[in-house]
């Protein structure tokens, strides 16, 4: 909504590499082995995506920017737009 974000390097390097993959929903595992460089942890992924989500405004029930696609992974999407 054209405010700044203060997001830490994780959260700004996850966000960052979601926009380079528009319309791709985008693996946990995928996100751990490009953002972090290791498969050791998803639930690191899944604790910053909550942080990012957070920060974003993002109702979890019915998001706006990050859409889980349970099982498969994480696109981001702009749903009031239609548009990445």
């Amino acid at each position: 909504d054209g405010q700044p974000l203060d997001l830490t390097r994780l959260e700004f390097d996850v966000l960052a590499y979601l926009a380079q993959n528009p319309g791709r929903v985008v693996s946990r595992k995928e996100l751990l082995r490009e953002v972090w460089q290791r498969t050791d942890s998803a639930r690191t992924v899944d604790v910053h995506l909550s942080w990012l989500r957070r920060k974003l405004g993002d109702d979890p029930e019915s998001p706006r920017f990050l859409h889980v696609h349970r099982g498969v992974g994480i696109m981001l999407e702009d749903a009031a737009a239609g548009t990445t």
